[in-house]
């Protein structure tokens, strides 16, 4: 048992090593070539929507809604807090 298993890695170390006996070079060689303009088209300007700041406090949160709810708009808070901003 002991040479089978010798003669199967010296069959797999051949099968393995068997590609680079082949090994043909590659010539390279490089050839100068003026670099090409670029013409791209400019990107179009980004058009954000304005944003509106609330400021919500616990004196004015009952006003705040009133006033959004009379123009048809549904209230939805991102929370900061004096802390974490």
């Amino acid at each position: 048992m002991y040479h089978m298993n010798k003669i199967i890695a010296i069959f797999v170390i051949l099968l393995l090593t068997s590609c680079t006996f082949g090994e043909k070079r590659i010539k390279i060689f490089s050839i100068e070539k003026p670099r090409e303009k670029l013409d791209y088209p400019m990107p179009t300007a980004l058009q954000l929507e304005e944003l509106k700041w609330i400021i919500i406090t616990s004196e004015n949160a009952e006003e705040v809604f009133r006033k959004l709810e009379e123009k048809g708009i549904d209230p939805v808070l991102f929370r900061l807090t004096d802390k974490d901003f």
